[in-house]
């Protein structure tokens, strides 16, 4: 899923330390520029706009009434942006570990309410690829039971656990989109199956991920993983493409898709190309595969296509599928490139088989053919139907 993992470099603090500074004072070359829907802007203070750093716009795959998580908030800026776009009737989280930052964000949530006529976001303070820890609590905790031996450490230890499992920061299928603008590149390469297996956790059935990052179309060698500067810059800790997508579905998203790929290189360091990348991935391929008689005819424009359950789509063919597939296919991102073939008989879940989704398999017509209209002619008629009738 990722690049070897570093060895002695602490990217934790480099990446601490780097945008600490950048919350207070703006650094030009921190990721790459990204252009944002003016709109949306208008409300936002020009300090936070001036210390943004991320290399996409994920906040523009969200939609009214949406409850969204932003991770790696920073200065609140997708988040401000999201709040707009969601409505009152949506929220949004952001998430950050860096003092500074989540003080620039809280600085101006009031101001940015007043504007815009409510106040929908919400700031917390946690880490990124550890979803359920509310470092902020934790904190206050520490606070009063201060750490100086190991028996103080394992008592530490105990209570992050315990307030992982009873007050997560983010809860289980909790909200409807995932958002995050070059910061899961910033993340050790050993806690990334965490962090996605986490995002995962926190989205509802039918949730989707919309993640905006920079990626490197060949490995980044051990020598620029330790190079601190380069990692907390985008660089270092870059995903490869190709991995970047396969991260998600090991962690079980399907409908993956590049909704955005920067053309150009953003940087290129000993020969490797940096880029921005933003990739849609949704949550929901869950359940059991069920024979309704269903059936989907795949609209083209390719000969046939791979799902991802491993079910091949032939074009123009009726292919029978179970009912947990032809639910998927009636929503995004399917919606549009099948037709979808109800059965002529309706077979409830519960007295339904199992269906084979390891096999390709086409569907009689009379299986999803359910009679009534158009024109029932017999053989020998002889009837003409494009003659006087004018039924044509």
């Amino acid at each position: 899923m990722s690049a070897p993992e570093s060895s002695s470099l602490n990217v934790e603090a480099a990446v601490r330390d780097r945008y600490g500074a950048a919350a207070n004072a703006a650094e030009a070359a921190l990721c790459c520029p990204v252009s944002y829907d003016t709109q949306y802007l208008q409300v936002i203070p020009p300090e936070i706009i001036e210390r943004d750093y991320g290399c996409g716009d994920p906040s523009r795959y969200l939609q009214a009434g949406d409850d969204v998580l932003d991770l790696g908030s920073g200065g609140g800026k997708i988040c401000y942006i999201a709040s707009q776009v969601v409505g009152e009737s949506g929220s949004v989280i952001g998430v950050d570990i860096n003092d500074d930052m989540l003080g620039l964000a809280r600085q101006y949530q009031d101001e940015v309410a007043a504007k815009i006529g409510y106040r929908n976001t919400d700031f917390r303070k946690g880490r990124i690829q550890d979803l359920r820890l509310n470092v902020d609590a934790f904190e206050r905790w520490l606070a009063d039971h201060p750490v100086s031996t190991v028996a103080d450490w394992m008592a530490a230890e105990a209570e992050a656990d315990r307030l992982r499992q009873t007050a997560p920061l983010v809860g289980d299928d909790s909200v409807d989109a995932v958002v995050s603008n070059c910061v899961l590149n910033l993340v050790r390469n050993e806690d990334r199956q965490q962090l996605f297996a986490d995002v995962f956790r926190v989205l509802r059935h039918g949730g989707r991920a919309v993640i905006s990052d920079i990626v490197s179309d060949e490995d980044v060698p051990e020598s620029l993983q330790n190079d601190a500067h380069l990692w907390s810059g985008c660089i270092s800790g870059a995903f490869r493409e190709d991995r970047f997508l396969e991260a998600f579905e090991q962690a079980g998203f399907y409908g993956l898709e590049i909704v955005s790929r920067q053309e150009e290189p953003w940087a290129v360091v000993e020969g490797i190309e940096f880029r921005s990348l933003t990739v849609r991935a949704w949550k929901g391929n869950t359940g059991a595969c069920l024979e309704r008689n269903q059936a989907v005819i795949y609209n083209g424009p390719w000969k046939a296509v791979l799902d991802d359950n491993d079910q091949e789509l032939h074009r123009g063919h009726r292919m029978a599928v179970c009912d947990k597939t032809y639910r998927l296919l009636s929503r995004p991102p399917y919606a549009g490139h099948v037709t979808l073939l109800p059965p002529a008989a309706e077979i409830a879940s519960d007295s339904a088989a199992e269906f084979d989704c390891d096999t390709t398999s086409y569907r009689p017509a009379a299986e999803t053919k359910k009679g009534g209209g158009g024109l029932n002619i017999l053989p020998g008629d002889g009837g003409d139907c494009c003659g006087d009738t004018g039924c044509c």
